[in-house]
């Protein structure tokens, strides 16, 4: 929604000043401009990533709209299951979580938690390192350092994606340019025509340049911009799970392990101490 927002600001604020001061708005409405600015950046990017990039890209407009998919709700329920796992763990040992981490869409416990059920990517995080639990991984250092690199690796994966959006952003102005030296190119093959002819030439031309600086600073670059921050908003997800889990490892009680959880995420979604305690009464008993 704020993308949208943002979007119509940017774009009203232009225009509206554009036409406060006479312009008109019919000599903007050079399409084939904009075919040699768009298609050329949009080619260049192609060029310069992975197909798996250019899918990611291509994914990514829906977070533009939606924003981070983890809210204040869904971190509350983490927290839940994070206790869920660690209190039995500690009442039965860490090999009772067997069977729930060998067959999590099977498990009871987690299917009291919906949305952190339904998140296979979560999922397969936590599981992946909760088995380590029940093979008998007791070096709470050593999975802290596997789970930094594997959270490392999916940040520059995703960052990738945003790095690469805005990359687009900054060659635009340059491709802008592009556009507009072929329209003077063009404007020159007609130097006989009247003024008026040449005056219509030359600000199409010239719409090449405005459309490029426009789209880079405007609509591109912003966008490469929220989508780096939607990745690291969510990144906090999978951090508070391995900070939960490490905390556990060091032997902390289950209200101290998702306290250490709870503390590391933005403040924004983080649910007060209270708020954890009163959800920690509310689980249903297995």
């Amino acid at each position: 929604m704020l993308f949208i927002v943002g979007v119509l600001i940017v774009i009203g604020s232009v225009a509206g000043g554009y036409l406060g001061v006479g312009g008109h708005m019919g000599v903007l409405w050079q399409p084939f401009e904009f075919v040699i600015i768009l298609g050329a950046a949009i080619g260049a990017t192609v060029i310069g990533n992975s197909k798996s990039i250019i899918t990611g890209i291509l994914k990514s407009f829906s977070k533009l709209l939606a924003g981070p998919k983890y809210k204040a709700e869904h971190y509350s329920e983490l927290l839940g299951v994070l206790y869920s796992i660690f209190k039995l763990a500690k009442t039965k040992g860490d090999l009772a979580l067997e069977s729930h981490v060998e067959n999590p869409h099977d498990s009871a416990m987690f299917q009291k938690f919906p949305t952190f059920a339904n998140d296979h990517h979560a999922v397969e995080f936590a599981c992946d390192y909760l088995r380590l639990l029940t093979l008998g991984v007791s070096t709470s250092h050593e999975v802290e350092a596997v789970m930094d690199e594997e959270l490392e690796t999916h940040h520059k994966e995703l960052h990738a994606i945003s790095g690469a959006m805005s990359n687009m952003g900054d060659a635009l102005p340059a491709l802008g340019i592009v556009a507009a030296v072929l329209g003077v190119i063009h404007t020159m093959g007609s130097i006989t025509e009247p003024p008026e002819v040449l005056g219509h030439l030359i600000g199409g031309a010239l719409v090449g340049t405005f459309f490029g600086v426009f789209m880079a600073y405007g609509i591109v670059g912003p966008m490469g911009r929220a989508l780096e921050q939607t990745f690291d908003a969510e990144g906090k997800y999978m951090q508070c799970i391995k900070t939960g889990i490490i905390a556990h490892m060091q032997g902390y009680a289950p209200q101290v392990s998702i306290e250490f959880a709870r503390k590391i995420l933005n403040t924004d979604v983080r649910p007060t101490f209270a708020e954890v305690e009163e959800m920690i009464g509310n689980i249903p008993p297995d």
